[in-house]
């Protein structure tokens, strides 16, 4: 384990009872009140290669995601839809934390998390994906890299995958005789819902929306709310070795709640539908 990696694994000994300290006068080390979010920018159409890309700036944290459209084999449960696959790499060069190698259980987590809530909230309309149903169809690739970990990477990854999906291009197909030619004419891809992801952390007795590096480090328990435009949570991920009484779940589950009214105006509007 590198020197970095060491003092930052020993944070909360020498600073989880100044961040205590801090919120029990209701304002965080970075100024900020429990419920507030750092500043975030979207900028979309990042990777001129990739059918849809955004950059998510939450505070100092970092992360770009890229959309690829592949003609593929549909899954055999469901061979008249469309293919979604997520993936994260956490590169150490967005933090000391993460260490070179194959993807590990945190990247994994990171696109599970983001995966789960795009399904659950059914984001994309799978079945506009199938060329030939039961045959050929449309893979959906969404690939996810943190560039800085400054903190809750997973909520700037969230917004990311969602603003990218929703300025991403779908090129119109032509079937004749069971012979598939891509034409030139593209249209949006089929996002017909939006979905944010808004996490909030236990530290002591406080709860704390978006979370800085020192607070998730510090943290006794994470929770990571999907949830659609209309208000629904629609996926809910827990993480750390804490526990949550029913009443800071509830407190957590409002947090969020509000949160996400903040989040869903920066994202781009749904795309007009069209025929493919």
């Amino acid at each position: 384990m590198s020197d970095a990696v060491s003092r930052l694994r020993i944070l909360p000994v020498v600073k989880k009872e100044l961040l205590v300290a801090s919120l029990r006068k209701g304002v965080r080390l970075d100024g900020r009140k429990p419920e507030e979010i750092r500043q975030l920018s979207l900028e979309n159409g990042v990777i001129t290669k990739a059918e849809g890309s955004s950059i998510a700036r939450l505070g100092d944290t970092k992360v770009i995601a890229g959309v690829k459209l592949s003609i593929g084999n549909p899954f055999s449960d469901t061979p008249d839809e469309g293919v979604l696959i997520v993936n994260a790499e956490l590169s150490p060069l967005a933090s000391p934390l993460f260490e070179p190698g194959p993807p590990g259980e945190e990247d994994i987590e990171l696109a599970r998390v983001i995966d789960r809530g795009l399904r659950s909230a059914g984001v994309i309309e799978l079945s506009k994906l199938a060329i030939i149903p039961g045959s050929k169809v449309w893979s959906v690739f969404i690939d996810i890299y943190p560039l800085d970990h400054a903190g809750n990477i997973l909520d700037a990854a969230g917004l990311a995958a969602m603003s990218a999906l929703l300025n991403a291009k779908i090129p119109k197909t032509n079937v004749e005789n069971g012979r598939i030619s891509i034409l030139d004419e593209k249209i949006p891809l089929p996002v017909k819902s939006r979905v944010v992801f808004v996490t909030v952390a236990k530290i002591g007795e406080y709860l704390v929306v978006d979370p800085s590096l020192e607070e998730e480090i510090a943290s006794d328990t994470k929770i990571t709310f999907s949830i659609t435009e209309d208000g629904k949570i629609c996926a809910i991920q827990k993480s750390g070795e804490g526990s949550l009484k029913p009443s800071e779940l509830l407190k957590a589950r409002d947090l969020a709640l509000e949160a996400a009214k903040k989040l869903f105006p920066l994202l781009p509007p749904l795309p007009v539908q069209q025929s493919a």
